[in-house]
């Protein structure tokens, strides 16, 4: 009985330092939108890069977003896809279409270079580069029209080698996806400020990176991460190892979070889960602090209840929702289901335990396997995620096909 009790009390002794992490990340919130940075009035000719797979939902409105910037250099656009028949060709050629006076280009180029189908892509867009500065923008992210005047202030700082942006997660509509935006914006974006509050963290997001190309090249180009799948971070710590620092832009992205069922919701935790677990073992293992409410109710459990135990479950509880206040109050962005709370951290308990089990993940379709170093050491090729099914499109086409006199083959 004493061993079960000094348990439980080992328990909420865990909890507490979890609620204390929680308030720490959420005070780091604070300090993280409270900075500024001068403005230089630095505008370089900007090339950017943006690899894109599929008609995501919104994705004609994002890509608009960064034709019209309010920036003072000239702007490059390289919109990157695998297939022609990719339904994201169609959006990018209205885009051209309906703003013949920026530079866009479309490429389209099938090679394939290593296992991050991402970086080939990146690789392929390469060969049309027309400027020095380079960003890589995921399809998925939203931008304010100052994104890409205050990102090369950001820049700008001596002996910053890469820029990067936070970003929010903004769901699509249904359930799945505000679960989805949750984790980001209440469990990952904290822990992130808290963390280079601390300098104990050195992020380089893969929605948003900018940097020179002479730095890149330095770090190896784009082929040296073609086979990682955490390449962001891979980027980001080459540069790093050249001697330059990193900044963060003081303006917040969106992040599109198109999840519609709990399974493609998991599948992507997962994968997010499972590369930080092989990349840093010991430190994605100290995450498990930032779980109060999982080590709370174990307490509740095993002191069946009393004061002592419930008071600390109401503190663990109360911390979330104070980070919660937090992140919305000074991100101006209101998304708490304040009652989903509980539900989120049971599912990212959930998702931190299970990222144990395995190192396959799914990407866009494809199954990997991820080496201890991040390496891609297998991977079941398929087809992209808008080939999935083909009913909608395959019927008109091959009867179109049949109707020709000479027949021709089809690239599946």
């Amino acid at each position: 009985m004493p061993l079960i009790v000094g348990i439980g009390w080992f328990l909420l002794g865990l909890s507490l330092v979890g609620v204390a992490y929680a308030v720490g990340s959420g005070l780091a919130v604070r300090w993280l939108f409270s900075r500024t940075i001068s403005l230089r009035g630095h505008s370089p000719g900007v090339t950017i890069l943006k690899p894109l797979c599929g008609d995501e939902v919104g994705l004609a409105a994002r890509v608009a977003q960064f034709c019209d910037q309010d920036y003072a250099g000239p702007v490059q656009i390289i919109f990157g896809v695998r297939d022609a028949l990719d339904p994201a060709v169609k959006v990018i050629k209205q885009l051209i279409a309906d703003r013949p006076d920026r530079d866009i280009e479309l490429v389209v180029d099938d090679r394939v270079h290593g296992s991050n189908l991402k970086i080939s892509n990146l690789m392929n867009m390469e060969r049309l580069v027309r400027f020095e500065t380079l960003v890589v923008a995921d399809s998925d992210v939203s931008v304010t029209r100052d994104y890409l005047a205050r990102l090369m202030d950001t820049l700008a700082q001596p002996q910053v080698g890469y820029a990067t942006c936070v970003y929010f997660g903004v769901p699509t509509g249904n359930l799945w996806s505000k679960l989805s935006a949750m984790a980001i914006n209440y469990h990952l974006l904290p822990s992130v400020a808290l963390g280079v509050r601390l300098k104990m963290a050195k992020p380089c997001f893969g929605p948003t990176m900018a940097f020179r190309k002479d730095v890149l090249d330095r770090a190896g180009g784009f082929a040296a991460f073609v086979d990682r799948l955490a390449d962001d971070f891979e980027i980001g710590h080459a540069i790093r190892e050249l001697g330059y620092t990193f900044a963060i832009s003081p303006v917040a992205i969106g992040h599109a979070c198109p999840e519609t069922s709990g399974q493609s919701l998991v599948s992507h935790e997962l994968r997010w889960a499972k590369t930080i677990r092989l990349i840093d073992p010991a430190g994605y293992i100290g995450t498990v602090i930032c779980h109060p409410l999982l080590f709370a109710l174990l307490a509740v459990i095993v002191l069946h209840g009393g004061y002592a135990s419930l008071a600390t479950l109401a503190l663990a509880l109360g911390a979330r929702l104070v980070v919660m206040a937090q992140v919305d109050r000074f991100s101006g962005r209101k998304l708490a289901w304040w009652w989903m709370a509980p539900a989120r951290d049971l599912l990212s308990v959930a998702v931190f335990f299970t990222s144990f089990v395995g190192r396959d993940v799914m990407w866009r379709g494809r199954k990997l396997r991820i080496a201890s170093n991040g390496v891609l050491v297998s991977a079941r090729r398929s087809r992209p995620a808008f080939l999935q099914r083909p009913g909608a499109w395959a019927g008109p086409l091959i009867g179109q096909i049949k109707s020709m006199a000479t027949p021709q083959r089809i690239r599946p």
